[in-house]
């Protein structure tokens, strides 16, 4: 199958909307997407206007039973979600499946800390939006409007970062390590060189 690795996505720096859209079209394909760090998304306005939004979308329910819907959640990674359904016709068994293959996160759980991630420049909030133009972190909308584990994200986040500078230093040691052993073995054998040549194989 084509599609049976996922595709990790990092949210930091996207603008939700087009990020959503982007990623619906590729769950609609059968691409698995996983989409890590929700809570660095962007909004376009200023925070007052996107908070003032939605509070309007807070009254929003139904009279005789608010129970059923529509429910209104505060964690970014579940607006997200909220988000991309609303760009999939997941009230079909086309769009239920698409919507089968997202998952969302708030941060980095593992196994996702250690797989590659990707950005979208096509929804990325430097690229798209013009530089005096205000916007909202997702995450700061989100802390205002009752989602509790802002603080616990940061911390877990801060010592993700930990780990993986810690990694990346070793990785870097190791490199140079190897870097100058094979530096070392060509040095030593300077006068294989043209035999290997000779047989196809470099030195």
């Amino acid at each position: 199958m084509v599609f049976e690795k996922p595709i990790v996505v990092d949210c930091r720096g996207h603008l939700v909307g087009r990020l959503a859209s982007l990623i619906a079209k590729e769950l609609l394909q059968g691409q698995h997407v996983v989409a890590v760090r929700c809570e660095q998304l962007e909004i376009s306005g200023s925070h007052v206007r996107n908070k003032v939004k939605f509070f309007q979308f807070l009254n929003k329910r139904t009279a005789t039973n608010p129970k059923k819907g529509p429910i209104h959640y505060r964690a970014p990674s579940r607006m997200l979600w909220r988000t991309i359904r609303g760009m999939l016709p997941h009230k079909t068994a086309r769009g239920a499946a698409a919507l089968q293959r997202l998952k969302t996160f708030d941060g980095i759980p593992s196994p996702y800390d250690k797989q590659k991630r990707m950005v979208i420049p096509a929804a990325l909030r430097v690229l798209r939006l013009k530089a005096n133009r205000r916007y909202t972190v997702l995450g700061d909308l989100a802390s205002e409007v009752g989602w509790r584990h802002a603080e616990l994200v940061k911390r877990l986040e801060a010592k993700r970062m930990l780990k993986s500078d810690a990694f990346y230093k070793k990785k870097v040691a190791q490199q140079k390590r190897l870097a100058e052993a094979e530096s070392k073995v060509f040095a030593d054998n300077k006068e294989l060189k043209p035999t290997l040549a000779k047989y196809g194989h470099a030195l």
